[in-house]
């Protein structure tokens, strides 16, 4: 396990980055993280789902559209009051994933990406939370920021950028945990759940960092249009980011993501 700080607190940068960008379109490219995950773990159209740290609305919206039952619940306040606005109907609330208020056995699934590595406490509570209010058989997707060369680079990079900028300091605030393959299946296993799955997944590939391999439409960074189409590449980003998944997928992926079953 290996620990990435910040100059600013993990609340922070949360409510900065949901503040500056108004909330999702749902979700359409069906072929890229999240949704690829989501529609490998929820196969009944009927059940009722849980996204846990739905944060700008991607995945809960396109749910929500399909006319699907579906909770969502972040810790920032600001992301759900933009979603509620948006879509008055939603059912979208602030919530704890470390103590959540549903009952036992009260959803199917629970689809929970790019929200445990954010926790610097509590995981292996928020996991059992998220063990309690499944049924027996109910499943959890879930992703980790993984611990790996491809991480480690983009810290590095992050805090060259940052220095550059005046910051001498080190960075001394918990930004995310990450956890390689191992690491992540054993706090799953640990709570009670059955691992079916883990992939080595890319959210924002590694060349996508620098504009000159970015797909046209995306040279100028836009966050709500990488998370709507996915963070897209140009020929040669795609050819140079498919050699490295190839040859190392587990080294150059930035997350893992996980499906595990409640027996």
């Amino acid at each position: 396990m290996r620990i990435t700080y910040r100059w600013s607190d993990n609340n922070k940068y949360w409510e900065k980055r949901w503040g500056d960008i108004p909330a999702d379109q749902p979700m359409e490219n069906h072929d890229v993280y999240p949704l690829k995950y989501a529609e490998l773990t929820v196969t009944n159209p009927r059940a009722r789902i849980l996204e846990a740290g739905c944060g700008a609305g991607r995945v809960l919206r396109y749910y929500a559209n399909k006319g699907a039952d579906i909770v969502g619940i972040d810790f920032i306040k600001g992301a759900i009051d933009k979603l509620k606005e948006k879509d008055p109907a939603l059912q979208a609330e602030v919530g704890d994933i470390s103590k959540l208020r549903f009952k036992d056995g009260s959803f199917d699934y629970v689809l929970a990406f790019g929200l445990y590595h954010n926790l610097e406490h509590n995981l292996d509570a928020s996991i059992r939370e998220t063990f309690r209010v499944l049924r027996s058989g109910g499943k959890v997707c879930a992703s980790h920021r993984a611990d790996n060369v491809q991480t480690l680079l983009t810290d590095r990079l992050y805090e060259r950028q940052a220095r550059k900028k005046g910051l001498k300091t080190a960075p001394d605030k918990f930004h995310k945990r990450n956890l390689n393959e191992k690491e992540f299946i054993e706090v799953f296993t640990k709570a009670g759940f059955l691992v079916e799955k883990v992939y080595p997944v890319e959210n924002m590939p590694l060349f996508y960092k620098f504009s000159f391999f970015r797909a046209k439409g995306h040279k100028t960074f836009n966050e709500n249009l990488g998370r709507k189409e996915g963070y897209r590449l140009s020929p040669l980003g795609n050819a140079l980011q498919r050699t490295l998944i190839r040859f190392f997928p587990k080294q150059f992926c930035n997350i893992f993501v996980l499906i595990a079953r409640k027996p």
